[in-house]
């Protein structure tokens, strides 16, 4: 078990070092900006304007690395953005998903993940540290379209609704046991002001912030209406 542990250590580490090398803050936040834009062209299978308009907060972690071979694991890194009670966005924090899994498993792939978080208390909980999806909220595979919408409106009940694409296909995704956890560097890099709190930034305290946060506030205002 020792030496599968240690084989998997070794896959996540080279399949995520061109992913991470050199990527910084900035770089992640226009590929954010790009995934999210991508996704949500799709009126039939992007995040549904229902769930979009009650959301209280979402997370867009692209290029989400995932290796098995028996033992499975996943790594990414994207931005955590909360809305106001104006209406509008916050500018994001960067948070890092790590997940795990124990069965009959072999290769890599790579997907990008979008988090819509329902209530304050689920970000909350992200915000105060390690917050692990099914254990200290409920999360689901969530509805996709326009036409979901309609059809799902008394029954999205869970805290948290979770979406993959891979390969094009963009569909709900159960993502039970996975970890959620601020970047508090990549934070200070990308608005340049060392010791800042998250809190900080989603309370829209941060003096000048990059223009590529604004982006991303203005994308998700447009889906959010």
């Amino acid at each position: 078990m020792k030496q599968l542990f240690g084989l998997l250590v070794l896959l996540m580490s080279l399949v995520s070092a061109p992913v991470s090398a050199g990527a910084g803050p900035d770089a992640k936040m226009r590929e954010v900006i790009d995934v999210f834009r991508e996704i949500q062209r799709l009126p039939e299978k992007s995040v549904p304007p229902l769930l979009m308009t009650n959301a209280y907060g979402v997370a867009i972690i692209p290029s989400v690395v995932k290796v098995g071979f028996v033992l499975g694991g996943s790594y990414g890194e994207g931005v955590l953005s909360v809305r106001h009670a104006d209406g509008t966005w916050s500018d994001p924090v960067f948070v890092s998903i790590t997940g795990g899994s124990v069965g009959w498993q072999i290769g890599a792939q790579s997907s990008d993940v979008v988090l819509v978080f329902k209530t304050r208390r689920s970000v909350d909980g992200v915000m105060n540290g390690k917050f692990t999806l099914g254990a200290d909220a409920s999360v689901a595979a969530g509805p996709m379209g326009r036409k979901a919408s309609a059809a799902t409106d008394e029954k999205l009940k869970a805290e948290i609704y979770s979406y993959s694409r891979s390969r094009g296909l963009f569909a709900g995704i159960a993502l039970d046991g996975a970890a959620i956890q601020i970047r508090h560097r990549d934070n200070e890099r990308y608005y340049r002001q060392p010791h800042i709190a998250a809190s900080e930034i989603l309370d829209g305290r941060v003096a000048n912030p990059p223009e590529s946060s604004r982006r991303l506030r203005d994308l998700l205002a447009r889906y959010s209406r």
